[in-house]
């Protein structure tokens, strides 16, 4: 079950994030692109949780995939994540527990034998630890703090170049976007350009413009909600009789 979460999910942000830092962040729109890419690079390293807004294909096969998720730095979060017909899995994790409640598709696509588990939780999140082996791979997704040291700083070493956009808004906020292009694919960085220049979206784009994927940044410095599913609305992973094994497919 961890295997195409942290693939189609932890990896997606993980990486997307990781090419943002390097494309902008804000500071303001006067600035040289680089130098706002430095700042946006500060900011971003600076918050202590954030909630990330992921849409895309990814991957070789171009799977669909989604991510709604805020964490924090102590590896909190709670969120969904969806592998597009592939099945979706609601996530809260509170310190070292963790609650995942998988659809029928997950089940069914992701999990061998998954349909039994399913019928045994009956709606109810399955509740472990996460050390637990098949809990530890959806559990790294919410760890902020492996998803900033995957970022980088802002590099042109590759002969890329930055350029900026015209200030314009986004979300209801005011951005100024920032370019460059890595790895055949063009990446705009949109950053706020009042308070702290925080990145608001980066949007990935072919080379024929043909929007391959979004990421969203929100709610910096806010809060995880701290509220976890109730004993009634969970069931121990110790204590589900129908084994809950590693994921079958990527």
């Amino acid at each position: 079950m961890a295997k195409p979460l942290a693939a189609g999910a932890a990896a997606v942000v993980l990486t997307i994030a990781a090419g943002s830092s390097a494309v902008a962040d804000g500071g303001t729109a006067s600035l040289p692109a680089q130098e706002i890419a430095n700042k946006a690079h500060d900011a971003l390293f600076g918050t202590s949780s954030l909630h990330i807004s992921v849409h895309g294909r990814f991957g070789s096969r171009g799977t669909p995939t989604s991510m709604e998720l805020t964490l924090d730095r102590q590896a909190n979060c709670r969120g969904s994540v969806s592998l597009g017909g592939q099945g979706s899995v609601q996530i809260v994790k509170r310190g070292g527990k963790i609650w995942i409640k998988p659809d029928a598709a997950f089940w069914k696509n992701q999990v061998p034998g998954g349909s039994a588990a399913e019928a045994a939780l009956n709606g109810r999140y399955l509740q472990g630890s996460s050390s637990n082996l098949p809990l530890q791979g959806i559990a790294q997704v919410c760890d902020l703090d492996s998803f900033l040291k995957t970022s980088t700083t802002p590099d042109t070493s590759g002969g890329g170049h930055l350029t900026k956009g015209k200030v314009t808004k986004l979300h209801g906020i005011v951005v100024v976007p920032v370019s460059g292009v890595r790895g055949g694919h063009r990446e705009t960085l949109y950053v706020a350009t009042h308070g702290k220049p925080y990145p608001v979206q980066v949007t990935v784009k072919a080379m024929d413009k043909t929007t391959l994927a979004t990421v969203g940044f929100s709610a910096f410095n806010q809060p995880v909600p701290s509220s976890t599913p109730s004993p009634d609305q969970s069931v121990d992973i110790s204590k589900l009789r129908t084994p809950v094994g590693p994921a079958n497919s990527t």
